[in-house]
């Protein structure tokens, strides 16, 4: 998705992943015109995000943050609406509105 969003037109986009020397980490950031824009934890259960998320949130001043959770059903719900803590969201409402 991140080379479609630059191709779009909507802004230059990376993906890459965090992780300190502590080894919190976080799956993937995304980089929106060279500023922390979206960070995501991925899990195929557990819906408790731990504490790096929030971390890595807050270092970094990224205005979304989503721990995603493979198994759980669809929500129908705008997970983009507002920046916001970390959101617990299903994959399958997650991946319908990246585009």
């Amino acid at each position: 998705m991140v080379p479609v969003w630059t191709d779009l037109g909507l802004g230059d986009f990376h993906l890459g992943y965090l992780r300190d020397r502590l080894k919190r980490e976080v799956d993937f950031i995304i980089v929106r015109d060279r500023k922390p824009w979206m960070l995501v934890e991925a899990k195929k259960a557990d819906e408790n995000p731990g504490p790096s998320l929030a971390h890595f949130q807050k270092q970094t001043q990224a205005p979304l943050a989503f721990h995603v959770v493979l198994d759980a059903e669809y929500v129908d719900a705008d997970c983009f609406a507002r920046p916001h803590g970390p959101l617990v969201v299903p994959a399958k409402t997650f991946l319908s509105q990246l585009l």
